[in-house]
């Protein structure tokens, strides 16, 4: 579905992405793990067009993608959860979840009732204002906003970030029940358990390469990955 190729970007002097290539299969969770700084969210920003790439491919669908607005790249059927949520604090969630969908057209009542099967909470606090509610619940209100516009590939920048552990277990609930409903998952996460567990693919960055590829469960028993991202010590200690 998505193919990025030999992709560079770089702020001013500092490169950011360093000729990087993955794809994201249809219908897959696929997740980009790494530290701070190691260009997860760069990657995110180049994809959407937030961010112009110095180089490289990003095709979606066989259609290159470089060079479009972000405007015109959501249109094709991909959409970003931001990191930090985003939401605006001073319109209502109701106002907050049709702002997702202002490109469209058509009637937007049939993903309004998604949405809100997904998120009972969002349907109670139709009325109030986005900035009033808690950090669990603005993480509710970007992924239903962005679900609003009707994506093929939604992609999520730090979903988890700054959350309770129980409301962490229940966005990942969620992204899963997305998934199985159709869409195909970009995941930025730095919780690299919750985000391997759910993965189908996974991709390591480190400095704004790719180091290391592979499924879910094989990156969860990776011992790199245990001992960088897990908390867990290699099996071979010696020097």
């Amino acid at each position: 579905m998505l193919e990025i190729k030999d992709l560079n970007v770089s702020y001013g002097g500092i490169k950011a992405v360093k000729d990087i290539s993955f794809c994201v299969p249809r219908g897959e969770v696929v997740t980009l793990i790494g530290a701070n700084g190691a260009g997860k969210s760069s990657t995110l920003r180049s994809i959407v067009g937030l961010v112009k790439p110095e180089s490289g491919s990003i095709q979606f669908e066989g259609t290159e993608l470089s060079g479009l607005s972000t405007d015109q790249i959501v249109s094709k059927g991909i959409t970003l959860v931001p990191e930090g949520r985003r939401v605006f604090p001073d319109m209502t969630v109701l106002e907050n979840l049709k702002i997702g969908a202002y490109m469209r057209k058509d009637s937007l009542e049939e993903d309004l009732k998604w949405v809100h099967d997904l998120f009972p909470r969002l349907k109670e606090r139709s009325w109030q204002l986005a900035g009033t509610l808690s950090g669990g619940e603005q993480q509710m209100l970007a992924i239903g906003r962005a679900l609003m516009s009707k994506p093929d590939l939604i992609m999520m920048d730090e979903p988890s970030l700054g959350l309770a552990p129980l409301i962490v277990q229940s966005v990942f609930d969620i992204i899963r029940e997305i998934n199985q409903q159709g869409v195909t998952i970009l995941l930025v996460e730095q919780n690299a358990n919750m985000a391997l567990k759910a993965a189908n693919l996974g991709y390591v960055m480190e400095t704004g390469r790719i180091t290391l590829t592979g499924t879910g469960a094989e990156l969860l028993e990776n011992e790199e990955v245990k001992a960088a991202y897990l908390g867990k010590a290699k099996n071979n200690t010696k020097k």
